[in-house]
């Protein structure tokens, strides 16, 4: 009797389970149906980038449905029909479906009449075995359709970039980055008005960028960074109200940085790096008062750091401005940018000393000045050296030192020397004399201290500027050819041997009052650390001439034409 009764609840049970997964079933089929070349349209695109022998009837014979497609997602539409909205292939995720080695853009993929979203990602990877092109043809069967395409790391992507793309008025988001592809901008892109995102970095595009790109009025990033576009940059930047991002990194573009840009007051980023503009800093940079990112880094812009309010930097968190042909010296006022986290002054010629307040900067983790003709002594904090450790690069200033100090942090490849920095005339500065009665008050100056070889002198002037004669010129007080002219206010000079050193000033008659000086330097080596040979043997060294003593000059400005050289004279 018990066999029989559990006999019959089993058999119930069955019927029930039975019953219930025919309506979940049903129910299923219920809530895809999907028109028969829409099906058979999904089948074939996937087929056609991953291979034949991808059977989706097989595997996935609801692809809306309760056997969805990795990668693809589908939404109802009114006719209560679903279609494919979505297509995402590429090894994003571990189930992603991949593209094979002979992937190819299928036809059926425009019959995908609602498509949204299309990403390829590393599906074509071979320019020589598998070279595809993108089709010329019927993009604009996805012009009501299309928000976002996304065709990246294919570098077997090759060819232009169709005009048929300006038919897609809906696209929000156009990326094409590592691909291959060449050839201009084709000027239909200018019809996107409804882009967001355009990303066409890492090809091999050139030409000119199009001035209707100004019609961009909601784009928030355009990167076209890494291909050889070229010509100037149009003034209809600055129509693009809403851009957050702007990168033309790595290309060959010349002329000016437009000053329109400076009309866009939500730019965040700028980075117009390894390019040729010129212009000079000062006008550059006046109009990204509000930018928190700036990389203008290789490029022949020239100028100084004088010319600018850098007070009014105060959203600035990186300034890459390495490599960009700057002269004269480092202003104390760069420390009023106190949101700065990143700043590189490397590879320029750059002079005179480096300013101790650049250590107050509460947010700075990285200061790069290296390559440069910075002079005298680095005189920041203990706690400043241990902070930045090697985020400090000051090397290849040959005529830069540092005290030492008991810390182990120090900067790297810079001299560890007991040298000693002189101001000329103390208080009173590089200043004309004010009566005869003092017209040898820099002498004087002179014959109380005490120079040695490795120590410098600063002349601080306003309006000025100094010169490094002979003896008969000194006398004269007139000198066609200087040995060194600096007039950027703050001129450095190390002595590298002994001797009589002359110098004057270089504003006519200012010499004639008394502004004029003769120092004398002893045959005393400073006292080196042990610490002082160079980190390894590519370390750059200073140069030396014979056993002539030297003058290094740390200061040359663009209004000076003449030669850097060395004064040498033997004392006697």
């Amino acid at each position: 009797m018990g066999l029989r009764i559990l006999s019959s609840e089993y058999h119930t049970f069955c019927l029930v389970f039975l019953v219930m997964f025919c309506l979940c079933n049903s129910q299923d089929y219920s809530l895809s149906p999907m028109e028969i070349k829409e099906k058979e349209a999904i089948y074939s695109v996937i087929q056609g980038f991953v291979g034949k022998w991808w059977n989706g009837s097989d595997l996935y014979p609801d692809p809306c449905g309760w056997t969805p497609i990795q990668g693809v997602s589908c939404e109802q539409y009114d006719d209560s029909f679903w279609y494919v909205t979505a297509i995402n292939l590429g090894p994003v995720f571990d189930n992603s479906l991949t593209c094979s080695h002979d992937a190819k853009f299928p036809e059926q993929l425009f019959n995908l009449k609602h498509l949204k979203f299309l990403s390829l990602y590393s599906c074509f990877i071979s320019p020589s075995q598998n070279p595809v092109k993108l089709p010329f043809s019927n993009w604009d069967k996805f012009s009501d359709s299309l928000e976002s395409l996304a065709l990246r790391s294919n570098p077997g992507l090759v060819g232009t970039i169709p005009s048929k793309f300006g038919s897609l008025r809906n696209l929000q988001s156009l990326v094409l980055s590592e691909n291959g592809l060449t050839g201009k901008l084709p000027p239909s892109i200018g019809n996107l008005v409804r882009l967001r995102q355009l990303v066409l970095a890492g090809n091999d595009l050139v030409g000119e960028v199009q001035n209707n790109c100004g019609r961009f009025s909601e784009l928030l990033i355009f990167d076209a960074s890494r291909n050889n576009l070229s010509g100037a940059l149009p003034s209809s930047f600055g129509f693009l109200d809403s851009l957050l991002k702007l990168d033309l990194s790595n290309n060959i573009f010349e002329g000016e940085l437009p000053r329109e840009l400076g009309k866009l007051k939500n730019l965040t980023l700028l980075d117009i790096s390894h390019n040729k503009l010129r212009g000079g800093l000062a006008r550059t940079l006046k109009e990204f008062v509000s930018i928190k990112d700036l990389v203008l880094s290789n490029n022949p812009i020239g100028g100084d750091l004088f010319g600018i309010k850098w007070n009014i930097f105060q959203n600035i968190e990186t300034l890459d401005l390495s490599n960009i042909g700057l002269v004269g010296g480092v202003p104390e006022s760069m420390a009023q940018m106190k949101r700065l986290r990143y700043l590189d002054l490397s590879n320029n010629n750059l002079s005179g000393n480096v300013p101790k307040s650049l250590e107050n900067l509460p947010c700075l983790g990285a200061l790069h000045i290296n390559g440069n003709n910075l002079a005298g002594k680095l005189d920041f904090s203990e706690g400043f050296y241990m902070k930045m450790g090697r985020h400090l690069a000051a090397w290849n200033n040959s005529n830069l030192c540092y005290i030492t100090k008991s810390t182990s942090q120090i900067p790297y490849g810079v001299k560890p020397l007991n040298c000693t920095e002189f101001e000329v005339g103390g208080k009173h500065g590089w200043v004309v004399p004010k009566s005869k009665e003092h017209d040898q008050m820099y002498n004087r100056w002179a014959s109380q201290n005490r120079f040695r070889i490795g120590d410098a002198v600063v002349f601080r002037y306003k309006k000025d500027s100094v010169m490094a004669v002979t003896e008969e010129e000194y006398e004269r007080c007139k000198s066609t050819h200087p040995m060194l002219f600096s007039n950027n206010g703050n001129t450095v000079v190390r002595f590298r041997g002994p001797g009589l050193f002359h110098f004057i000033s270089g504003v006519s008659g200012h010499c004639e009052r008394g502004q004029k000086i003769i120092i004398k330097v002893l045959h005393i080596m400073p006292a080196t650390s042990p610490q002082s040979q160079p980190a390894n043997e590519n370390a750059t060294k200073p140069h030396h001439i014979g056993g002539a003593a030297q003058i290094t000059p740390m200061s040359l400005t663009t209004l000076a034409p003449f030669v850097l050289s060395f004064l040498g004279m033997l004392f006697a």
